[in-house]
């Protein structure tokens, strides 16, 4: 060894020199104890120097015997130490020593991990090695208990440190990460020095990485904090940290370690340098053994050197990891190796994802193995560079993780130069918050030197490091009040790039709530369950070469509740491990008695892993305990406290619990234990439920809930009980019970009454509505109790419609779900939305024929899943609708479907809605039409096909003979069919025969309905479409609306419309059409006998077509005069003729456009009764005019329409003139200021007949004129200001029209002189029958106005006058005599001095029948002045003065009338709430009177004023006194005065 004298300063300049190779030979001084001891000096590898336990115990014949003993199985050995000590290195150095050294040398370090480890590795070789009875003995007494632990090392042994880490510290041996990592062979002998280990101390004693301790005075321990102090001299630097050994190292070299007692100044040579000690440092650790690292600081940046050094090293560690693990005692091989590629399936991109900027080029084809590579694709820097990985308990996440990091170490993840594995389990142990270098340095792997170097070059290449955290879920921890916990705020930061910036982070999750820090951009990949190939793939791999092989594949073809099962890649595992103890014992298709169920195939594993005939029952309920207890708390990681040696003993020899190592920090380490996987900690929480006798069923009841699958936005964690349930459910079968009996002692009879238990619980829940994800989970648990009785509850509780909506099922699920639905009579509707499902799912309904409707919309099926559907279709023997919305199946998808199709004639409904399917694959599908005769309904929309396949798609429908309707608008494509009829079916069956005209009939009689909305057609098309169309049946509809047909093709339509055969209605609407076009189209159509309305609107883009029945054949001219003849002896009301509209509304017309307009319309008058509407126009005053001038030649129409073309109001006038020149003109309606504008005929349709050659018949004729005779014309104008001069001239207009006529004006106040104008020109209008004024105001002059027209106009034979707002005059004819007239002023606010002025007008009239006054102000005072003027007022009928507000003064007053009113009959008075006052006149003196009093409420002064007029009444007849409040009293005075009447006396 070469000297290289080099000096250190440090502290006050003071040094001391310190040879190097001095330091080495301390170094490999031996220590007198310890587990260390064994290492070699360099030469010397070959030798034992010791047998350090051995002499401990004191005890080495027992010693020799169990190093003989182990000796024999070293791959035994080698699993317990990889079960006790996860970290430990098993590398090939230690297969240099012979076998009983390498026992030796591995029975230290177990020793040395404490007395726990040691007795239930003790205990482990007595369950599982073949020990004799004496030997056995011997060790549990001498090793497997604390006495005899601690008895056999004495006193020296009591001095001795405990063999557990002391908090922060960590052995030399081990490393930061999960993996253990090669010890370096060469390093460790220059010197006895290690590269980049940390300074170690335990208890006294401080750890080098060298050859041994030295020994250190207990009192006398190392400073926590040591110096931090840097002195530069001749490149040279020294860097100490807390917790780190302080050291020298030359830049680029290896570091030398220095161990020794610096309690003297000097120095010291190792490996070729000399370094200097000052005094202040041997003064400052003086009597202390310290470990220090010296860092050359020599010019230039050698990072590389360093990082290549650590990412080797971080490779070489994860190889020796993933090494071939050994399997256990009785397991097959493959028992630890088999990995079957698991099927990846990505969710749909994310909303912050640019479409085509998704991480990786990920297969995403169901059904295609997806090369674990593809998961990350480093040439797409654009994508999110966060992964997470969902998927169900038992799918294989975690396997997945661990398959990552032994692909890249074994180099195929080259993208990658550094792969770190966490799992959140261990990561939510820790409390404080880390920095991304103390996660991968102290929680992973340390490097051998300089952290900082390292770490900056992971962080200048942080896209080439994949960080993967498994058990996203198990972080899902509270909130707390500062945010999130150090963990999830170390992951967020990683996720969102805050920390090491661009590396990659992958997660493992069950699915559910998500922690709120994954950024939004996160690729959600899916992990699915096994497929039937992926099934068999892993049965291979498991059997390998054993000879079972064949019959586990033959086991599961005949079982299908065991390969349903077996879509969960656990449990396949756990079904194969069950087969391989089963198969060689059993004859073949014993599985389906012994794993029908999940439970039972953990039950037959247990018993599986058990020794032979004998069941540890006490062991499995201890263990059980244990497992529910961390249910309970939510615990899944154990330390030793938790658990028993004699327990972890047993979890390890039955392999029921697995080991690891636990890093919370720097040296805090420690071994912890966990189940071997979640479901198995619920399976053995269940069998304590169920047999332990410290459980009651009370207790065991509360366990058995349902579990919704739906993401609870309360729930902080996922629950880690999801299988608890099922498992209890599974354990109350009656096949359980022997099992369950036998773990608890033959207490069969508590063991019976725990199932009847939770038997009863499943019933109550049977009956409940539940969501879909508790129906399942309701399914589960029912299935597993295999009761016949209690599945048929469940089935026929379950709904007619039952919805599974946005939560994850898989092939046991729907398996289950099958298998109760068998235990129901009803059909079923399964509807699964938004469900992500296994593409091999669909298998698992094989046979279920209660399905009538099923219903999948889901973009996770694919190719897979519809060839899997297309086996189930055809076993189902009700379904009746099927959809397959929203996914992504290919051409080779539907062609499997295509072929299962015709295997269900009772289909009446299949849906491939939004599958993305090509044109091709839609022609495909359409083809299997014929083969379906009771569909209905098939629906191919949002697919995306071109115009091409569209028009072959019309000649499907116009070729299929059960086709009715074909609808295709933007995304939808509909086809609609009506199953044939008995008859036209055996015509189908006899292709062969020649067609017969029922046949050709039968063809006939379908009609087609054919919507092809905005598809893009053109011009081109219509032609090809229209060829199509006359071939085929009649057309009920045709709608082309939305395309780009544009005049052209509107045109061609036009004209085909009366070869089409079009029924109902064609559609040409939103087709660019212009009002050139218009013209065309009405050319086009007058030659078309069946149209019955045209619709064009070109702003709201409209043209429609509506056609009526065709009309029958034109029958002869004597047969149509006899016709028309017997017209005259039907009533008018019943004459049936027909009409057709032509609405040309919106369109832009002007008074330019009329004259062609017309002409083109002259065709279609000819035709039948013509409705025109020119609504919305812009025709105005020219347009109004010269339409008048038109009209005539278009002939007879039954309505024009003139609304909204911009009229003034002597336009409007105008029209009035049309009454004169048409003859078919008799309704005239005018809004003005709505510019509502209506010509019509007699709205019965009976003004002309078929064609202009229709008079020159005499009955025609005779019929016509008395039909003028008869029906009246009317005008009604409203919304008009009603001037004089416009009043003026419409009746002059008015004067020429035919009559009767009847004139209705409303405006909103008319006023006196306006009513005068009107009234004067009354007798212009000889021809006038009513006059009414609606809804107009009219002023308090006005009554007396229309009283005065009773007498001048003799024509009036009735004035009524309502509100002022109501008046109607009623005309008598020319040829009536004149007669009586009335008059009604009711509500007109006439008070008493209105009276004397109305009754002077009233009293010029010849003859009044009637007037009515009711509902005025007249009161007492009014009335009594209108009986005194009453004789002058000639009335001859009634005389009407109700609701006036009079009292009993009225009724007096009218008593003492009667006398001098001679022609008076009858007087009712009701004063009550009738309020009625009336007078009934005759014509002639009346000889006798009647009077009624009614309610008048007489008071005792009145009784003689009554009896007074009574008495001067000699010629009343009838009295009749009613409810008059008159007592005994004023009877008998008024009897006593009154003279008996000479007819009836009444009182009531």
């Amino acid at each position: 060894m070469r000297t290289d004298q080099r000096s250190l300063h440090y502290g006050n300049n003071l040094s001391i020199q310190l040879k190097a190779q001095d330091i080495a030979q301390t170094l490999m001084r031996p220590s007198p104890w310890g587990p260390w001891s064994t290492y070699h000096e360099r030469g010397d590898q070959g030798r034992l120097l010791m047998d350090p336990v051995g002499l401990q115990l004191g005890n080495k014949n027992l010693w020799s015997c169990l190093v003989r003993l182990l000796t024999k199985d070293p791959e035994w050995l080698n699993a317990k130490m990889k079960f006790f000590l996860p970290n430990t290195d098993l590398d090939s150095r230690n297969e240099t020593l012979d076998p009983e050294q390498r026992v030796i040398l591995q029975l230290n370090k177990l020793h040395v991990q404490g007395s726990d480890t040691w007795q239930s590795f003790i205990h482990c070789v007595c369950m599982q090695l073949e020990v004799p009875l004496d030997l056995e003995v011997l060790l549990l007494s001498t090793f497997g208990c604390d006495d005899g632990f601690t008895s056999q090392l004495g006193a020296e042994g009591k001095r001795q440190p405990e063999s557990q880490l002391h908090h922060g510290l960590k052995r030399p041996h081990q490393s930061c990460g999960s993996s253990p990592r090669r010890k370096q062979c060469k390093k460790q002998q220059l010197g006895g020095y290690q590269c980049g280990e940390e300074h170690k101390q335990r208890d006294g004693v401080a750890w080098g990485p060298g050859p041994g301790p030295w020994t250190l005075s207990p009192a006398n321990k190392p400073p926590e904090v040591l110096v931090s102090q840097v002195s530069r001299r001749k490149g040279l630097e020294v860097l100490h940290r807390q917790r780190r050994g302080l050291g020298w190292q030359r830049r680029g070299s290896p570091p030398i370690w220095l161990h020794g007692d610096f309690s003297q100044e000097g120095s010291a040579e190792g490996a070729g340098s000399t370094i200097q000690v000052s005094a202040s440092l041997s003064r400052l650790f003086q009597g202390h053994p310290v470990s220090s690292v010296l860092k050359e600081t020599q010019g230039g940046d050698q990072f590389g050197e360093l990082a290549k050094k650590y990412l080797q090293l971080l490779r070489t560690s994860a190889q020796q990891r993933y090494r071939s693990r050994i399997p256990g005692s009785g397991q097959p091989h493959a028992f630890h190796q088999v990995y079957v590629p698991p099927i990846l399936r990505r969710a749909t991109a994310s909303l912050d994802t640019p479409e085509g900027a998704i991480m990786g080029d990920l297969k995403v084809e169901d059904g295609t193995d997806v090369s674990i590579s593809d998961l990350f694709n480093t040439r797409v820097n654009k994508g999110p560079r966060v992964t997470v990985l969902l998927g169900k308990a038992g799918m294989g996440k975690t396997t997945l993780a661990h398959r990552l990091c032994q692909k890249w170490a074994e180099g195929h993840l080259d993208c990658f130069q550094a792969l770190f594995l966490f799992e959140f389990r261990q990561l939510n142990l820790i409390t404080r918050f880390l920095t991304p270098s103390e996660l991968l340095f102290d929680l992973y792997l340390s490097p051998e030197s300089d952290h900082d170097a390292v770490f900056q070059y992971l962080e200048k290449n942080a896209d080439q490091v994949l960080l993967i955290f498994d058990g996203l879920d198990e972080a899902l921890q509270p909130m707390g009040p500062d945010g999130p916990g150090p963990v999830l705020t170390l992951f967020s930061d990683l996720c969102h790039g805050t920390l090491l910036p661009g590396c990659r982070v992958m997660a493992t999750s069950r699915p559910g709530k998500l922690p709120a820090c994954l950024p939004a951009e996160a690729a959600m990949v899916h992990m699915l369950g096994f497929d039937g190939p992926r099934v068999e793939e892993y049965v291979n791999h498991f059997f390998s070469a054993q000879p079972s092989r064949e019959g586990a594949l033959v086991e599961l073809q005949t079982n299908g509740r065991l390969r349903s099962l077996c879509a969960v890649p656990a449990l396949c595992q756990v079904a194969c491990l069950c087969l391989h103890h089963l198969l060689p014992d059993h004859a073949p298709g014993q599985s389906v008695a012994l794993l029908p169920t999940r439970t039972q195939l953990y039950m037959q594993m247990v018993l599986a892993l058990s020794p032979p005939g004998h069941l540890p029952t006490t062991s499995l309920l201890d263990l059980g305990e244990v497992a529910l207890r961390g249910l309970e708390t939510g615990k899944v990681i154990f330390y030793a406290k938790d658990i028993t040696p004699p327990l972890i003993a047993f979890g390890a020899t039955h392999s029921l619990l697995t080991s690891f190592c636990i890093r919370t920090g720097p040296g805090h380490q420690q071994t912890g234990y966990a189940f071997t996987h979640l479901s198995l900690q619920e399976f053995l929480a269940a069998l304590h439920l169920m047999a332990s006798p410290k459980v009651n069923k009370d207790t065991l009841t509360q366990y058995v809930t349902l579990h919704s699958r739906w993401v609870q936005r309360t729930k902080a964690r996922l629950c880690l009980s999801d299988h608890l349930p099922t498992f209890l459910a599974g354990l109350a079968s009656c096949t359980c019970r022997p099992f369950l009996s036998h773990l608890a002692q033959d207490n069969e009879d508590c063991v019976g009454a725990k199932q009847a238990a939770v038997v009863q619980v499943l019933k109550k829940l049977a009956t409940r509505k539940l969501t879909g994800p508790k129906v399942v989970e309701l399914c589960h648990c029912v299935d597993e109790t295999q009761e016949p009785e209690l599945a048929s509850l469940t089935a026929q509780s379950l709904p007619y419609q039952l919805p599974f909506h946005n939560f994850p099922l898989t092939c046991t699920d729907l398996a289950t779900l099958t298998n109760i639905l068998e235990h129901r009579e009803a059909p079923i509707h399964l509807d699964f939305d938004g469900c992500p499902l296994e593409p091999h799912c669909p298998e698992a309904l094989v046979g279920c024929g209660q399905i009538e409707n099923l219903s999948f919309k889901s973009r996770k099926c694919g190719d897979a899943f519809a060839e899997a559907l297309s086996k189930s279709l055809p076993t189902m023997g009700r379904l009746q609708m099927l959809g397959l919305a929203g996914s992504k199946i290919t051409a080779r998808g539907i062609s499997h479907l295509v072929k299962a199709l015709p295997l269900c004639p009772q289909l009446e409904e299949v849906s491939f809605r939004d599958n993305q399917l090509s044109d091709q694959v839609v022609l495909n599908i359409v083809e299997v039409l014929p083969h379906l005769p009771r569909l209905r309904k098939l629906d191919l929309s949002s697919n995306s096909i071109c115009v091409s396949t569209l028009l072959c798609l019309a000649r499907v429908a116009v070729t299929c003979p059960t086709v009715r309707t074909l609808q295709a608008r933007e995304a939808d494509l509909i086809f609609l069919l009506s199953p044939p009829t008995e008859k036209t079916a055996e015509l189908q069956r006899a292709p062969d025969l020649q067609e017969s005209d029922g046949q050709r009939k039968g063809a006939q009689s379908r009609s087609l309905t054919l919507r092809l909305q905005k598809c893009q057609l053109q011009v081109h098309d219509v032609e090809a479409l229209i060829a199509l169309l006359q071939e085929g049946p009649h057309l009920e509809e045709v709608d082309l609306s939305g395309n780009q047909l544009e005049d052209e093709g509107c045109r061609l339509m036009a004209e085909a419309a009366s070869q089409l055969h079009i029924a109902r209605k064609l559609d040409l609407s939103d087709n660019g059409l212009s009002v050139a076009g218009v013209h065309c189209v009405l050319r086009a159509v007058s030659a078309c006998w069946t149209l019955a309305e045209l619709h064009i609107s070109l702003q709201h883009k409209t043209v429609v077509f509506m056609f009526a029945q065709e009309p029958e054949e034109q029958k002869g001219p004597q047969e149509r005069t006899a016709f028309l003849d017997s017209l005259m002896l039907q009533m008018p009301s019943k004459l049936p003729l027909s009409s057709r509209r032509m609405r040309l509304t919106h369109c832009g017309l002007q008074a330019k456009h009329l004259e062609q307009l017309c002409k083109a319309l002259g065709g279609s008058c000819h035709l039948g009764h013509l409705h025109l509407d020119f609504s919305g126009n812009a025709l105005g005053d020219e347009g109004a005019a010269q339409l008048a001038q038109l009209l005539p030649g278009l002939g007879a129409l039954q309505s024009l329409n003139l609304s909204e073309n911009g009229l003034s109001l002597d336009a409007v006038l105008g029209l009035a003139q049309c009454f004169s020149t048409l003859q078919w003109l008799f309704h005239l309606d005018i809004s003005f200021e709505s510019q509502h504008i209506l010509l019509r005929g007699d709205k019965t349709g009976r003004d002309t007949w078929a064609t202009g050659s229709l008079p020159d018949f005499p009955a025609a004729a005779e019929f016509l004129g008395f039909r003028q005779r008869c029906i009246p014309r009317s005008l009604c104008l409203s919304e008009c200001p009603l001037e004089p001069p416009s009043l003026t001239r419409l009746c002059a207009t008015l004067k020429d029209c035919p009559g009767p006529l009847e004139l209705q004006l409303s405006c909103e106040f008319l006023s006196d002189q306006s009513l005068e104008t009107l009234l004067d020109c009354l007798p212009q209008l000889p021809q006038l029958s009513l006059l009414q004024l609606s809804q107009t105001g009219l002023s308090l002059k006005s009554p007396f106005l229309l009283a005065n027209t009773l007498s001048l106009c003799p024509r009036v034979k009735k004035v009524d006058l309502r509100s002022l707002h109501h008046a109607t005059l009623h005309f008598r004819s020319n040829e009536e005599e004149e007669g009586v007239c009335c008059g009604r002023f009711t509500g007109c606010s006439l008070s008493q001095e209105h009276v004397e002025s109305l009754c002077w007008l009233l009293s010029k009239c010849k003859d009044l029948s009637q007037v009515d006054l009711s509902a005025n102000l007249l009161g007492d005072s009014g009335l009594r002045c209108l009986l005194e003027c009453l004789p002058q007022v000639p009335i001859s009928g009634l005389l009407d003065l109700s609701h006036n507000s009079v009292s009993q003064e009225s009724a007096l007053y009218l008593v003492e009338t009667l006398p001098s009113c001679p022609r008076v009959r009858e007087a009712s008075v009701n004063l009550g709430s009738e309020q009625s006052f009336r007078i009934h006149f005759s014509g002639e003196d009346q000889a006798g009177k009647t009077l009624r009093l009614s309610e008048c409420s007489f008071r005792p002064e009145h009784v003689s004023r009554l009896a007074t007029g009574l008495s001067q009444s000699l010629q009343l007849t009838e009295l009749t006194l009613t409810q008059c409040c008159l007592g005994w009293k004023q009877l008998a005075i008024l009897l006593s005065l009154v003279g008996r009447p000479a007819g009836l006396f009444s009182l009531r």
